[in-house]
């Protein structure tokens, strides 16, 4: 079937008469040159996932159904969202979706994306917790819920908190806990780190909280530099700002013998083994880089 109006992506980026119906191998041959043009990292990848998102199918409906033709409408979608994407728009924020811990969490530009490497804060928490009956935890920063609902998803007795400063951010992460189902296991709160909660409270407190230097900022990828929340992102110039606040504030909430679990930056762990001297038991989680990731200390 014909097409009543010239496809941009035909026109710019294929040699095709411009009315001759686009079939799944050209629109990702045409998407994949677009990208890579605007220095898109992965296109390819980019380019797949987009597409199954206009189509609704997964990888293998795209192999499976390479010769297929695009409606104009799907067309047209997928020539508007690979152009966002050119733009930087990272695919998450265009989609809506990112997994995480295997599940399917709804993203918007007022959470951070999650990604992989927080998946070794919760499995962290998971072996610190595993001799609590009903432990009692605290994420702080909470963004997308990815961190307390993945928890919850894993501990069925655990009474769980999920604080974030802002209240977008706290919209997101409800959404996900009543798409998940587990709306009725965290208690999601609006609050300044931990400020307010009583002392000798939580056996666990959980944390990936923004640790990018601004002095750094020139070394971060520029679309999570220009699209993802700011205050998620950068704390100060060395990216210590909220790490110093949340050390004192973890201790004093935690139970004798409790832990305080954090995600820090590539560089930090000196300056964090500093500022927490006092706790015990301070030891540091390598990512699959070899780089020190996760901050677990006792109280």
């Amino acid at each position: 079937m014909g097409h009543p109006a010239c496809s941009k992506l035909c026109a710019r980026q294929s040699n095709r008469p411009c009315n001759m119906a686009v079939t799944i191998q050209q629109a990702l041959q045409d998407a994949v040159a677009k990208l890579t043009a605007h220095d898109v990292g992965s296109p390819r990848m980019n380019a797949e996932l987009l597409l199954m998102f206009v189509l609704g199918g997964d990888r293998a409906f795209l192999f499976g159904h390479s010769d297929r033709e695009l409606t104009s409408e799907e067309e047209s979608r997928y020539e508007e969202v690979i152009a966002e994407r050119a733009t930087g728009v990272p695919a998450q924020y265009i989609t809506g979706h990112q997994e995480f811990w295997g599940l399917d969490f709804l993203v918007t530009p007022a959470v951070l994306i999650p990604r992989p490497e927080t998946e070794h804060v919760v499995e962290t928490a998971l072996e610190l917790v595993r001799t609590i009956e009903r432990p009692r935890i605290v994420d702080v920063g909470t963004g997308s819920g990815c961190i307390a609902l993945a928890l919850a998803n894993e501990l069925p007795r655990a009474e769980i908190s999920a604080l974030d400063v802002s209240e977008e951010a706290l919209e997101v992460a409800k959404a996900n806990a009543a798409r998940l189902q587990l709306d009725r296991r965290v208690r999601f709160q609006q609050n300044d780190l931990l400020a307010g909660f009583p002392a000798d409270h939580f056996d666990l407190v959980v944390s990936n909280p923004p640790y990018v230097g601004e002095r750094e900022s020139d070394k971060v990828q520029a679309e999570v530099r220009k699209f993802e929340p700011k205050v998620a992102v950068f704390a100060g110039a060395e990216g210590m700002d909220v790490i110093r606040r949340l050390l004192p504030q973890a201790h004093d909430v935690l139970k004798p013998e409790g832990w305080l679990l954090a995600e820090i930056g590539f560089s930090q762990s000196a300056m964090v083994a500093r500022l927490a001297g006092h706790w015990s038991e301070l030891k540091f989680v390598n990512d699959l880089q070899g780089i020190p990731r996760v901050l677990t200390a006792k109280k």
